[in-house]
């Protein structure tokens, strides 16, 4: 079993060696610039270790990681462009270096290439690894979907919301870890098993990534803490807070939606969630959904000392500051 660490070389390595086409070359430029611009690199990372689980060497699994990140780094061009997003890790994102057409068309050879690290899966798994990559990739545009329609409804639930964040976030760790589960030829019940792992982790991830915006460290979150309060982004927190605050506070909430003053803006839906506990309330139905992950974790059937490489990176993930 290799090291978080070694996989982490092992996947650079190989993304660094994938060879696009050199015309045209602002078709492909956008593809190198990308997929070069670093990241956590998850997904990938977990189709990896997925497969180490089963004994299959992670060299092996390499295509398929190299699929799953492509196609991650494929819907991130297409959501920079909806949500209008200047900066992508730091950098500029791909419409504003080349342009939104330049990008879209981009965006769309890049599904093209993840299909192609697929088709050099041995035959004898290539078919359920690419019903389980298109069954993934379909949710995920489902799920991006949904959270668009969800800008323009007031209305929104808590089950909806867990459901779009289950399809936009969730099924992608879920389908990578079952994608390594697949290609190392693990049963259709371990394979099963940790993608129910992949999809509830993924859930607290996320439910972990709407509380760091609020209480996060802005020296350490990296992105503007406070953000999806100021875009009035109807994450947990808010739809939880919509759903216990008094009359007075809905009011409260209500002006704040147009409120200018940004700072203040932050401060008075900040002190609301205080005020009715929004942060242990999330802390609680992101520890309900590790709790479910690592129950199907246990389900596996290998030996659980193979499973503590898996269980460290899970740890580290879900007690990051940003």
């Amino acid at each position: 079993m290799h090291t978080i660490f070694e996989l982490q070389q092992l996947l650079e390595t190989a993304i660094n060696k994938v060879e696009y086409p050199a015309h045209p070359a602002k078709l492909y430029e956008p593809l190198r610039y990308i997929m070069r611009l670093g990241g956590k690199r998850i997904r990938p990372i977990l189709v990896l270790l997925s497969s180490e689980l089963f004994d299959k060497d992670a060299a092996d699994a390499i295509e398929a990681a190299l699929a799953i990140e492509t196609f991650h780094n494929f819907t991130l061009i297409h959501d920079d462009i909806m949500d209008n997003a200047p900066l992508r890790r730091g950098q500029d994102t791909v419409h504003i270096k080349w342009g939104v057409n330049n990008a879209i068309l981009s965006g769309d050879v890049m599904m093209v290439e993840a299909n192609k690290h697929l088709t050099n899966l041995d035959s004898s798994v290539l078919k359920a690894a690419l019903n389980c990559f298109n069954t993934t990739a379909q949710g995920v545009c489902e799920g991006q979907q949904l959270d668009m329609e969800f800008e323009q409804r007031s209305d929104v639930s808590i089950p909806e919301y867990i459901n779009m964040i289950r399809l936009k976030t969730a099924v992608l760790v879920g389908g990578a870890m079952k994608l390594g589960a697949i290609v190392a030829g693990a049963s259709d019940q371990n394979a099963e098993l940790l993608y129910n792992f992949g999809e509830n982790f993924g859930l607290a991830f996320q439910l972990q990534d709407d509380i760091l915006d609020v209480y996060g460290d802005p020296a350490k979150f990296g992105k503007q803490v406070g953000g999806d309060i100021i875009s009035n982004k109807q994450t947990f927190l808010l739809l939880k807070l919509k759903e216990l605050a008094n009359t007075e506070d809905q009011l409260k909430i209500q002006l704040q939606e147009t409120n200018t003053d940004l700072q203040s803006k932050i401060g008075v839906i900040t002190s609301l969630y205080n005020k009715y506990f929004i942060r242990e309330l999330a802390m609680d139905e992101m520890k309900h959904s590790l709790d479910t992950a690592f129950s199907s974790l246990t389900q596996v059937s290998i030996a659980e000392t193979k499973k503590a490489e898996l269980i460290h990176l899970a740890k580290s993930l879900i007690n990051r500051e940003h």
